[in-house]
């Protein structure tokens, strides 16, 4: 694990510029306000609270907002600055992960969607198991995500990219508590179909996660997961 003191390796015997941290501490807010949109999209699907899913998915706004000055900090670094060697790297992984970062509030707008719809149609399902577990699996893999990127902890992300094989079989599972559903509730069929949505847009958080790992390994060591498939 190195130091904990990210983006401030010295170059040419000068600390790196003040707007790389800079940098690194608007791309923390941003992820921070997305995995708090995750949450609060959850909480109101598991208490079919129609307000608060509705506040959520205005909060997409603001996300996106952050990905464009993320984004334009980042270019007006790279043609006013011109950095080189870990300085460079430095800013294209704030690029990457801030792109990343703004699919996480589009997942959350999505939950935030589906709870809307399931209160708007009536429906009162008993929730799967494994839905219940992904709900807490997923927002604490985005939090130990984002403090390996604060800490540079490589060894952290190696850990969360092999738990998402974990996240990937609660889903599979979920597949299978939503076929029983369907089956053994009247209002099954479209119930299961939003619980399964839901489902899918948590593993696609946790996928998000694991590729943020893996650009912080790629960062600090060269080793490139980026392409590795699952379970390896």
């Amino acid at each position: 694990m190195s130091s904990g003191h990210a983006f401030e390796r010295p170059v040419g015997g000068q600390a790196l510029p003040r707007q790389i941290v800079g940098l690194k501490r608007q791309l923390i807010k941003e992820a921070s306000y997305a995995v708090a949109m995750i949450e609060q999209a959850l909480d109101a699907l598991l208490r079919l609270d129609r307000p608060q899913a509705k506040a959520v998915r205005k909060q997409d706004d603001v996300i996106d907002r952050q990905e464009l000055e993320i984004e334009k900090a980042c270019v007006d670094l790279l043609l006013m600055q011109h950095p080189v060697a870990s300085d460079f790297q430095a800013v294209l992984f704030v690029l990457r992960v801030n792109s990343q970062v703004e699919r996480v509030g589009d997942h959350a707008t999505s939950i935030a969607k589906v709870a809307s719809r399931m209160v708007k149609a009536g429906l009162s399902p008993q929730w799967p198991t494994s839905l219940i577990e992904m709900a807490h699996r997923v927002p604490a893999c985005c939090h130990r995500t984002l403090r390996a990127v604060l800490d540079e902890d490589v060894a952290a992300a190696r850990e969360i990219i092999a738990e998402d094989d974990v996240i990937d079989e609660l889903e599979k599972t979920l597949f299978e508590e939503t076929l029983d559903l369907i089956r053994t509730d009247p209002q099954g069929d479209l119930a299961g179909l939003y619980i399964y949505r839901v489902g899918r847009e948590l593993e696609r958080t946790a996928d998000v996660m694991a590729g943020i790992c893996r650009d912080l390994i790629y960062r600090e060591t060269g080793e490139n997961l980026r392409h590795a498939k699952k379970g390896t």
